[in-house]
């Protein structure tokens, strides 16, 4: 039987791009497994801000992401590709990350080549990588850890130029990575990316912020990247739409002049699974 990770590594396989977007908690997850995207990505923004509303800026646990990664594997039918942040620190963290996150069923992991405790290069002015072979090593680790060999490795290198970004992208596939992530803020045009896809002999994984998003198109992006992901679209929707709805409640102490509308309570219970819920109660409840 193909596991997820062999749904993913099949796409790959026929030359297609796995397109998808960020979860950042099941809720969101089952909502971008409802829209069609080939796969559920998880965003470490969005998990921090969601679970601790605090920044991106490792935070959290390992455990602490595998528990709300989990509860978006066990509610998706999609493959779930999962942010592993830096690994949480050497290769000995790595190797145990890479295998707790493949147990509860994720199909893929990316892994970043920031020092630790990483900043999210959206937001910060500045971040610092690991040395690249120490960075490589991680990536090699992760690759061996896999017990399905379909499993995915994405490596992410946040250089700050496209030089250095390609030289890591090289050392990082040598080391058995099957996707590379720039960093938009890093690559300045599709030319870049192309170059870097051809120089290390691997297709791209894509973040669609920024002049990504603004200046390619699907076809563009498709050119070079094995996976595309709109990671904030989520995230940032949901906080617009809740500023504003909650902006109005809180002057108005009624629902009835909202801004923007809200979900029906039977098209909620139906998304969230309560008829199947309802369907095995009822068949164990014959029985007594």
């Amino acid at each position: 039987m193909s596991t997820q990770a062999g749904r993913l590594r099949a796409i790959l396989n026929a030359g297609k791009t796995i397109w998808s977007a960020g979860a950042y908690d099941a809720l969101s997850a089952r909502l971008i497994d409802e829209a069609g995207f080939d796969a559920v990505f998880t965003t470490g923004f969005g998990i921090s801000a969601s679970h601790l509303g605090q920044p991106d800026v490792e935070l959290y646990t390992m455990t602490e992401n595998l528990g709300v990664v989990r509860h978006m594997v066990n509610c998706v039918t999609r493959p779930v590709i999962a942010d592993g942040d830096t690994g949480y620190g050497n290769v000995i963290n790595v190797i145990r990350t890479v295998r707790e996150f493949e147990r509860v069923g994720v199909a893929g992991i990316v892994f970043e080549d920031q020092l630790i405790p990483k900043r999210c290069p959206a937001a910060a002015s500045a971040v610092e990588v690991l040395p690249a072979q120490e960075a490589a090593r991680k990536i090699r680790a992760a690759c061996d850890a896999r017990r399905d060999r379909d499993f995915l490795v994405i490596a992410r290198t946040d250089a700050d130029s496209v030089d250095e970004s390609i030289e890591r992208a090289c050392l990082y596939a040598e080391a058995g990575a099957d996707l590379i992530q720039p960093i938009s803020k890093t690559m300045k045009s599709i030319d870049d990316l192309r170059r870097l896809s051809q120089a290390c002999g691997k297709r791209l994984s894509l973040q669609i912020l920024g002049w990504l998003e603004r200046d390619l198109s699907p076809q563009d992006i498709e050119s070079v990247a094995g996976l595309a992901v709109f990671p904030l679209v989520p995230l940032m929707t949901v906080t617009q739409a809740m500023r504003d709805n909650l902006a109005r409640l809180a002057a108005d102490r009624h629902a009835r002049a909202l801004p923007l509308p809200q979900t029906s309570m039977d098209s909620f219970k139906k998304l969230i699974g309560f008829g199947e819920i309802e369907r095995i109660q009822r068949e164990y409840e014959l029985d007594r």
